[in-house]
């Protein structure tokens, strides 16, 4: 191997295949359960409701949290997601403060997983290594960095798995087979497959077509498929949950809250209940699958 790829390509796998984000998705198999992942943006509708409403998702079944980090231009997104992190950009959360929300609710939680979503930017600012070591040391398990593309993310992921960060990545209707194998061979925890084209919160859900795709995903990588965007309800958790590993649900939960942005009581109570739902109508579907 040349000095050149010697600094490019990542580092073992070791630390971040055994993080928490993995044992997770080992303890569901065994279960012959599936991973209930919900996503909230940190710091809407205020940066005080975060910690307790993520401690409440766990409460309500979540297997794993997808903590949003605010971007002022987060151009995947829909506007339910967008006006989130407008949300909570206007208490001027930053990734440090995200960091140090993960790290409260590592006071009290050493075993739920917790993954971030955001974007670029503000990781690079940071700097690969800087934040690494930094999510490492409040407690983060995986990353997801929405407009990083595999083929440039050898760097990122190199830094995180030396932290036993899991770098996870999404994968489109639109992903060719070549993407697919060099996200999976990047990627550790968990791929995401986005079940619609367009930004989060569009269009409708094709149970059919993503059964299909992640047929197509599973021939190229062994990873665990969490499907995500467009899913709203109880019955659209439980036929995913029949094909996917994870099911992903964002735009709904953050619907919620910005209906009650001015009830942080109600936010978590109507939040939980969506949840609950959700995990119980999971665990139904999944058990009739292997009867």
């Amino acid at each position: 191997m040349s000095s050149a790829q010697k600094k490019t390509a990542p580092t073992p796998a070791s630390a971040a295949e055994i993080n928490r984000v993995t044992q997770c998705f080992e303890r569901l198999r065994a279960q012959r359960r599936k991973a209930l992942i919900p996503f909230i943006t940190a710091g809407d509708p205020n940066p005080e409701l975060t910690v307790p409403l993520m401690h409440a998702m766990v409460q309500a079944g979540a297997d794993i949290i997808e903590l949003g980090v605010p971007f002022s231009d987060p151009m995947a997104d829909g506007p339910v997601i967008q006006r989130a992190s407008e949300r909570a950009l206007k208490f001027h959360v930053s990734l440090r403060q995200v960091l140090g929300m993960v790290r409260a609710f590592r006071a009290q939680d050493s075993h739920t997983p917790v993954v971030l979503m955001g974007y670029l930017n503000p990781v690079e600012i940071m700097g690969y290594e800087f934040f690494a070591r930094a999510a490492q040391e409040a407690g983060v398990d995986g990353a997801l960095t929405v407009d990083m593309p595999p083929e440039e993310a050898a760097p990122l992921v190199s830094a995180l798995r030396a932290h036993g960060i899991a770098p996870i990545f999404l994968l489109a209707p639109t992903s060719t087979a070549e993407r697919i194998a060099k996200a999976g061979a990047l990627a550790h925890g968990y791929l995401y497959y986005v079940s619609l084209k367009g930004v989060t919160g569009a269009a409708t859900l094709d149970v059919e077509d993503v059964g299909r795709k992640l047929k197509d995903i599973r021939a190229l990588t062994p990873l665990p498929l969490g499907v995500g965007f467009g899913i709203k309800d109880a019955q659209a958790a439980a036929r995913i949950a029949q094909l996917a590993d994870a099911v992903i649900v964002g735009s709904a939960l953050v619907q919620k809250i910005e209906q009650l942005a001015g009830a942080p009581d109600k936010i978590i109570s109507e939040i939980c209940t969506l949840l609950s739902q959700m995990r119980n109508a999971m665990d139904g579907a999944t058990a009739a699958s292997v009867q």
